[in-house]
């Protein structure tokens, strides 16, 4: 099967994202089949107006992503299975609304359980651990600071609180990105009112750290359940809003010239 590259330049954007972008697509949507070797070098180059940096760049990410395998020498393939590529995130989709909402409930589906489980099994270092968290959340906010760092110091400490590694390490491989205000700025609002929903977050995080120092699970699991919640809902009406701008500047003026 022949691949027809013409006439797909990039833009200039990010070159290696977007050249390693439209080959994933390519991939994955069966333009090019497993096992079948990708367009040469030159011909990427010439097809995609890039270098040829760009282009070992694009391929060595798209290896790193399980899509393609290298044979020195011969040039790069098809995975034989792609289905088995390693889950990632891209952090620049990040920055959509829909996207943040999406990985808020994948969120839910994880941390909801990690925090029951953190009320089962926490020990005495892990409340300390979390206390820690608070007090620079607190600090942060008396600051003006956002706090994204600390607030997601305050997960991972409830993550690893359920004495399951998995929690955590499941956290640390998403990031910071997973709380949104480090990716979304959009329709916030002014600083009073941003340093008010902080102080919401924070009284939020107190309900779990209590339940979980009750040695409470549905107590915890509801507390954590209402916290991401609020965020996901919050950040559903942000997009709401931003929708209703948009469609509202796309409408034609009224008495404007014929």
């Amino acid at each position: 099967m022949i691949v027809q590259l013409a006439g797909r330049h990039l833009r200039p954007r990010n070159l290696t994202t977007e050249l390693a972008a439209r080959l994933a697509e390519d991939v994955t949507q069966g333009r090019l089949a497993p096992g079948q070797r990708l367009p040469t070098e030159q011909a990427l180059m010439a097809a995609y107006g890039v270098s040829r940096t760009v282009v070992r760049e694009a391929v060595s990410a798209l290896r790193t992503e399980g899509l393609v395998t290298t044979r020195q020498g011969v040039g790069a393939f098809v995975a034989p299975d792609v289905r088995l590529r390693p889950f990632r995130l891209d952090h620049e989709r990040l920055r959509s609304i829909s996207e943040v909402v999406a990985l808020m409930e994948l969120r839910m589906g994880v941390e909801i359980e990690a925090a029951g489980f953190a009320a089962e099994r926490r020990r005495a270092a892990d409340l300390r651990a979390i206390d820690r968290t608070l007090g620079e959340i607190d600090r942060a906010l008396d600051r003006g600071d956002a706090a994204v760092d600390a607030d997601f110091a305050f997960h991972r400490a409830v993550a690893r609180a359920a004495r399951n590694e998995h929690f955590p390490r499941f956290l640390e491989f998403l990031g910071r990105f997973i709380i949104p205000r480090q990716s979304v700025r959009a329709g916030q609002g002014g600083p009073a009112e941003q340093a008010a929903y902080l102080r919401r977050v924070q009284a939020e995080h107190r309900e779990i750290r209590l339940a979980i120092a009750n040695g409470d699970p549905d107590a915890a699991r509801q507390a954590m359940r209402a916290h991401l919640s609020n965020s996901r809902e919050r950040y559903k009406a942000i997009g709401a809003a931003e929708n209703r701008r948009r469609r509202k500047a796309a409408m034609p003026q009224k008495g404007g010239t014929p």
